[in-house]
């Protein structure tokens, strides 16, 4: 069994938070705005257009005066950055010799005056790799800006943190819970072999089945299970179930449990308590390809922040809905 993967953080830069490139220096041979696509980058041998070699990311051309080129992205969602990942899978020989990271919080656009902070110096980029760097400062920000020394390419770039809800204030209003868009995120799951947990989170309606949470086959008496935990707490009025574009693959059935953890408790003992949890739905079949609405039927004073839903025996879901109230 793969080991067990716990995050609690998600890519501010996804374009699913509204989050897109407002400015770039040049975008000659890739476009800037394939650096924020949420899928792995890929390579098409032999394939050309225009201007050169296709390539899936944002490339600009050979500078050949001084200067460096960079571009500016407007995060969907204010937040704090902790890690980045910088990609520059399949630029080889043409990714640039260094990087580096600025941002800011503003009501509107930067302008030449603005006043940026370094978050990330000036880092040495290789060919064909990910670059993975911590980021010590954690203000909130709402632009960031990527520089790269002195031009090339980079196939991503991804911005893990978090949505800093005291900027969109939550508290008091119906809404869903579980939406990335109000600051959930995926603790952990057991597998995801086919389809990012992350998914699960996303606003709207699946694209495809790639666009959803799907399992392997277990071929065995386990079940599969994927921990959520709310941007903040609230009191669960209605869940949904969407096995949208899961026809033959999707669960048999599932359970769903509930609890309210300190955000101080780590990952790991998340998961350790987890299977302890109030059940707040139980063993209930699943239908191919539909949004499934259950009304929450336990105590209506029960406020939670974590949600455990486990699968049978396996399959894909493509969006979990929890709407409610945010309570402190």
């Amino acid at each position: 069994m793969k080991k067990i993967k716990f995050r609690n953080t998600v890519n501010l830069a996804e374009p699913k938070f509204g989050s897109r490139v407002i400015y770039k220096t040049d975008q000659f041979f890739g476009a800037a705005n394939k650096i924020l696509n949420s899928q792995k980058p890929i390579f098409k041998e032999g394939v050309y257009d225009n201007h050169g070699k296709w390539m899936d990311g944002w490339e600009t051309k050979r500078k050949r005066k001084n200067g460096h080129d960079f571009l500016i992205i407007k995060l969907g969602r204010p937040g704090k950055i902790y890690n980045v990942d910088i990609d520059t899978s399949f630029f080889s020989g043409n990714q640039p010799a260094q990087a580096s990271l600025q941002a800011c919080f503003l009501k509107k656009n930067p302008t030449k005056n603005t006043n940026w902070k370094t978050i990330l110096k000036k880092k040495r980029l290789g060919p064909d790799q990910n670059h993975n760097f911590k980021i010590k400062n954690h203000s909130t920000f709402n632009f960031v800006k990527l520089n790269i020394f002195p031009d090339g390419g980079v196939a991503r770039l991804r911005l893990n943190g978090k949505v800093d809800l005291e900027k969109i204030n939550l508290k008091g209003k119906n809404v869903n819970l579980s939406s990335i868009l109000n600051g959930s995120t995926i603790v952990g799951c057991n597998n995801e072999h086919f389809g990012k947990a992350e998914n699960v989170l996303s606003p709207g309606v699946g694209v495809n089945m790639g666009d959803g949470w799907e399992t392997r086959r277990s071929r065995g008496k386990n079940f599969d299970w994927i921990i959520i935990k709310f941007g903040m707490p609230g009191i669960i009025k209605k869940l949904e179930i969407d096995t949208h574009h899961f026809k033959g693959n999707y669960p048999d059935s599932l359970t769903v449990q509930s609890a309210l953890i300190p955000n101080k408790v780590k990952s790991k003992k998340i998961l350790g308590s987890s299977k302890k949890w109030k059940l707040l739905l139980g063993k209930t079949k699943l239908k191919p390809h539909k949004k499934h609405s259950f009304k929450n039927k336990t105590s209506n004073k029960n406020k939670v922040n974590c949600l455990r839903i486990n699968i049978f025996p396996d399959g894909g879901i493509s969006r979990i809905r929890a709407f409610g109230k945010v309570v402190k």
